[in-house]
């Protein structure tokens, strides 16, 4: 398995990822309004987040900085439409993208807080991680969160993450402090082997 062909992935393809729960679509300049209005029902969503997001102008500059990166070739963000409830959920991405390595992060994620716990993420995840793993041939996705953030590190592990370590101190937080990053990993191997069919029965 890892000496597969990298898929010739084109930033510029609009890929379209679903199952009867979720689509996730890339995200573009018109998905404003619909994800703005979640925001400002759930302003916590950002208690964690690494780049400021409240507030009309910061969440522009947040939908702008994802599609930037994007042209940059580094960066590949999707909105999340819920289809049991017919909602714009929230977003995720592909970021750290290094295609000659076969890895990618896979993070900035968030949902209206009425989406959490409702199985939407591992919909979402199911579908990324075999996109990452079975068409792009990644031998491996990243996941980091602030060690703090025990919601977002418990939601990693049941979905199959195993931690790799923390980084201590590794950068700025929004409030002026300093993060502690938890680093947690998926391997091609552990995919194929045992996390699919477990995340699969999960959804």
């Amino acid at each position: 398995m890892s000496n597969t062909i990298v898929m010739n992935f084109d930033f510029a393809t609009n890929y379209i990822l679903e199952n009867d729960s979720v689509r996730l679509e890339p995200l573009k300049e018109s998905h404003f309004a619909n994800l703005f209005t979640e925001t400002l029902q759930n302003p916590e969503i950002w208690t964690f987040s690494s780049l400021p997001a409240i507030g009309e102008e910061n969440f522009r500059n947040y939908i702008q900085f994802a599609l930037n990166n994007r042209e940059k070739l580094t960066e590949y963000a999707f909105v999340v439409f819920d289809k049991r409830t017919n909602e714009y959920a929230g977003s995720t991405r592909f970021y750290d993208i290094q295609l000659s390595n076969k890895t990618l992060q896979l993070g900035y994620t968030w949902y209206g807080k009425q989406f959490h716990g409702t199985g939407l993420n591992k919909h979402c995840k199911y579908l990324l991680l075999e996109f990452a793993f079975e068409k792009m041939n990644m031998e491996r996705v990243e996941f980091r969160a602030d060690n703090a953030n025990e919601r977002s590190k418990a939601a990693m592990k049941s979905i199959g993450c195993k931690v790799d370590g923390v980084l201590r101190s590794n950068m700025t937080k929004l409030d002026g402090g300093r993060r502690d990053s938890i680093i947690l990993s998926i391997l091609r191997d552990e995919w194929f082997d045992e996390v699919k069919a477990n995340l699969k029965k999960k959804l």
